[in-house]
């Protein structure tokens, strides 16, 4: 689309594209109580909304009412359920068809993740501007189980646009949400093809971890532009997704927020022209923003002019780091645009990679002598040590193999398979004088503690012993004592040891999408405890080898153990039970 076919005639939309409306992250009042960066936010701002030119306003409702009200006529009109876009507001209508305002620019806007709805209403800032009937909020989910986007539907002329909306949702959420097919878009039914379909979102763009992310392949392809917010770095171009074929603008914040690279980039903002189904993105380069210069150094790739083992290398690193500064200074003040309400003192960042056995020194003191000069003398310099790689063995071991996990609906518990054992076992193999109730929860209870704290609970309940025992309650006392002292020597591994069973290490990869590529594959292993069958196959196994090595077989439970039989529980209640016969 030429400049010339993008003139305001009665057929084009003419939409401010920047840190809000088209904007993005504005972060109005950041660092407001600073003495120096304050006013950066309030400045840009106003900048922003002067675009042709009007009087600075420091505070946001002023800035919203000197130039979203009065009397210019709005050429556009909204044929969509107004009610359906904007039914979480108690006014679920568009600002500039309330008989009660006189509104000149509406402006359109999600929320972000720094005005999330918070609190039992559920509101944010924007909601409070959109009661005040300054900003059409919309794009505002209600339900964290299922989103469906209905779009609000713009005409002008010939011209079409279906406007969607989505407000910051946490990354992890919404990604399993997309994976579930639980986000929909809908669609126009009439005309369905004349749409200019324009999304707007405020998400992670870039990958922070395996799911804090939203892929741009979970768009849908009948998208045409995509106004990606939330993401600093100003990519305002619109870029073509070869795979889904729709165009991303990624407009950046207006201020520098964060020291990063991504922040170094000139801040745009822009003006797009939609005619039918043609765009055209006009570059606006901000004038007001505060400068930001940053650069990187390795002390390593200068080891002809720094030396580790010297003495007074610390001082000829702080004068190389000086030059550095200096220099950045200078290309600040020869590259700044003469706007007198651009901030005189830049942003600068040096960040100084120290590895190979150079050591940092004081930045405080250091940065005194650029006190007047930057914005930023307490984190001009930032030390870092790259980290080094490891060698990689010929036998690596995956200990996500070793270590397993039992899937979610089929774990059980110890004392879940000390029930179902003895509820199974045969006559000669039951409990004769611990109760199976008392036997699982001192089970139980020495997994939770670690064996700490046991006795009071083991003891109580090994005493309830049953009626056909033929012990005395002196006895029995005795006898639970004497269990109670040794089972702190022996580990509920050895005791429950004949019930191990090697897990499989089969893996299993899910594959989200025909489109999608995942990286990180799904490992699904099966429970660490045996099922039902197998562990009657490994007690009855064991009870018969020990009743075949034994000359006498005693009505108590037989576990197998490495340690000796002095210091089974089990066996020295045996003993006493033989010597009481």
């Amino acid at each position: 689309m030429s400049p010339a076919d993008a003139l305001d005639d009665e057929n084009t939309f003419k939409i401010l594209v920047a840190a809000r409306h088209v904007a993005t992250d504005i972060h109005l009042g950041f660092m407001e109580k600073d003495a120096v960066r304050g006013n950066d936010t309030f400045v840009t701002l106003d900048e922003i909304l002067r675009l042709p030119s009007r009087k600075t306003l420091h505070t946001c409702l002023e800035l919203l009412r000197k130039y979203c009200i009065g009397d210019r006529p709005v050429q556009f009109e909204i044929i969509s359920d107004q009610s359906v876009s904007f039914g979480f507001s108690k006014f679920p209508w568009v600002n500039y068809q309330d008989g009660n305002l006189n509104i000149s620019i509406p402006v359109f806007s999600i929320h972000g993740n720094h005005d999330d709805s918070t609190g039992a209403d559920a509101l944010c800032a924007l909601d409070i501007l959109s009661c005040a009937g300054f900003v059409n909020h919309f794009g505002r989910s209600m339900s964290v189980e299922k989103i469906d986007i209905s779009p609000v539907l713009l005409q002008k002329g010939s011209t079409k646009i279906a406007l969607y909306g989505l407000g910051s949702i946490p990354d992890e959420r919404l990604y399993r949400m997309f994976v579930n097919k639980k986000v929909t878009m809908l669609r126009p039914k009439e005309y369905e093809n004349s749409w200019f379909n324009l999304f707007v979102i405020h998400q992670n763009r870039s990958k922070h971890g395996s799911t804090n992310f939203i892929p741009e392949q979970f768009l849908d392809d009948f998208i045409d532009l995509v106004i990606w917010g939330h993401e600093h770095e100003c990519k305002i171009a619109p870029t073509k997704n070869e795979q889904q074929l729709f165009y991303i603008s990624q407009p950046g914040s207006s201020v520098v927020t964060s020291l990063s690279p991504g922040e170094a980039v000139k801040k745009h903002v822009g003006l797009l022209h939609i005619k039918g189904r043609k765009m055209n993105m006009q570059k606006i380069p901000l004038q007001t923003v505060r400068q930001f210069y940053m650069e990187d150094v390795v002390l390593a790739n200068h080891l002809d002019i720094f030396n580790p083992d010297n003495p007074k290398v610390t001082q000829a690193i702080q004068s190389f780091c000086s030059e550095k500064i200096t220099v950045m200074l200078e290309n600040a003040e020869r590259e700044r645009l003469g706007n007198s309400r651009q901030p005189e003192k830049p942003l600068i960042r040096l960040r100084v990679d120290y590895s190979g056995g150079f050591e940092p020194f004081s930045v405080l003191c250091f940065s005194q002598k650029f006190v007047d000069r930057v914005a930023n003398p307490k984190d001009i310099i930032h030390f870092f040590r790259h980290r080094e790689q490891k060698e990689k063995t010929e036998e690596e071991i995956n200990f996500g193999k070793l270590i397993t996990k039992p899937s979610e609906g089929t774990t059980l518990r110890v004392e879940d398979l000390v029930k179902q054992y003895f509820h199974t076992a045969e006559k000669n193999v039951q409990l004769s004088l611990l109760t199976e109730r008392g036997m699982g929860e001192a089970v139980q209870e020495f997994v939770d503690k670690g064996g700490r704290g046991q006795n009071s609970t083991s003891r109580g309940e090994s005493q309830r012993g049953r009626a056909g025992a033929g012990l005395e309650t002196t006895t029995r006392s005795r006898s639970s004592k004497a269990a109670v002292s040794t089972s702190g020597n022996m580990s509920i591994l050895d005791v429950f040891k004949s019930t191990r069973q090697q897990p499989s290490r089969n893996v299993a990869t899910k594959n989200y999408s025909e489109v999608i590529e995942v990286d990180e594959s799904d490992v699904e292993d099966d429970d660490i405890f045996p099922t039902t069958s197998k562990t009657e196959q490994r007690w009855s196994s064991a009870s018969s080898s020990k009743r075949t090595s034994q000359s006498q077989t005693a009505k108590g439970v037989d576990f197998e153990s490495d340690e000796d039989d002095d210091d089974d529980p089990v066996m020295n209640i045996s003993s006493l039970r033989r010597n009481r016969r």
